[in-house]
């Protein structure tokens, strides 16, 4: 996955709270892939809230750091090319620029939603969080929450390939859940039913396929500050390393390298397989209308 050099990035899509103290709290997280992590390890090893990071309550948010590392070092494609932090900028960039546009074309109106890097632990609307739970959006305050450290995880805890797009697919994902926040079906993930048919895995695999729809235009979206798409090419191994990682974080295979066996009815995020056939489904049409995993 390549930038444009010369493209602008907006900082503004993203807060940069790594390194700040955030006082202690209580209150409950929800969101993407963080379920599958917390959830999942939850339901094998019997842990508590409190040992994942997550308990219920009231938590106050995080406070900016000091030092604005995205804002200070993270100004163009050529930037995104070199730095995780601001590769991570540039694909928030160009996965809402796609949504603002497609939302106009429907007449409709996308609102703006940032991502929050931080380290070790958050406090959110939805409650206070340690990097334990992984990647994940709160509905409450519209924002994507991300530890850059999840992206060695995912390669060493859950044995995905890596690599820029693999990053790229989580941030997609997430934001995903922001569209469909601002759709009114993530609501449907919230009635406390699991296995693989419930609607926590269908919000989780619609997810994934408006993280394909997104895929299938990154590199002819174009960038408001240059007119130019910001990502100018997306490899067939980009591809393979996004499918990987999705393979990695389903359900089956987090049970079996946790648990040893396979519980469908414990499900929240989807199989493997099923994580691989809907984002494959939005990459291919890169039609948001094919993404009705609730059919």
């Amino acid at each position: 996955m390549q930038f444009d050099d010369d493209a602008g990035l907006d900082t503004s899509e993203v807060k940069d709270v790594r390194g700040s103290r955030v006082p202690g709290g209580r209150a409950t997280v929800g969101g993407g892939i963080a379920g599958v992590i917390a959830l999942i390890l939850g339901l094998l090893f019997g842990v508590g809230p409190d040992q994942l990071g997550l308990s219920s309550g009231d938590s106050p948010t995080a406070t900016a750091s000091s030092a604005g590392q995205v804002a200070s070092e993270c100004r163009t494609g050529r930037d995104a090319n070199t730095k995780d932090d601001c590769r991570i900028v540039a694909v928030v960039n160009s996965v809402q620029d796609y949504w603002d546009q497609e939302f106009t074309r429907r007449d409709a109106r996308y609102a703006t939603a940032r991502t929050v890097l931080f380290t070790d632990r958050v406090g959110t609307a939805c409650g206070s969080a340690t990097s334990a739970v992984g990647p994940f959006y709160c509905p409450g305050d519209r924002q994507v929450y991300l530890d850059l450290g999840f992206f060695g995880e995912l390669r060493t805890k859950f044995g995905s390939s890596g690599g820029p797009f693999a990053q790229a697919y989580v941030v997609a994902h997430e934001y995903g859940h922001h569209v469909q926040n601002q759709m009114g079906t993530l609501g449907r993930a919230q009635d406390g039913r699991t296995g693989e048919n419930s609607n926590a895995v269908r919000v989780e695999l619609q997810a994934d396929c408006y993280a394909g729809v997104w895929a299938h235009h990154a590199t002819t979206t174009p960038d408001e500050s240059t007119g130019r798409p910001l990502i100018t090419e997306v490899t067939r191994a980009d591809i393979r390393d996004g499918l990987d990682a999705a393979a990695s974080v389903g359900d089956d295979r987090i049970q079996e390298r946790f648990q040893g066996r396979v519980t469908p009815e414990s499900w929240t995020h989807g199989s493997a397989a099923q994580r691989q056939e809907w984002f494959t489904t939005g990459f291919r049409s890169g039609d948001m209308g094919d993404c009705d995993t609730f059919r």
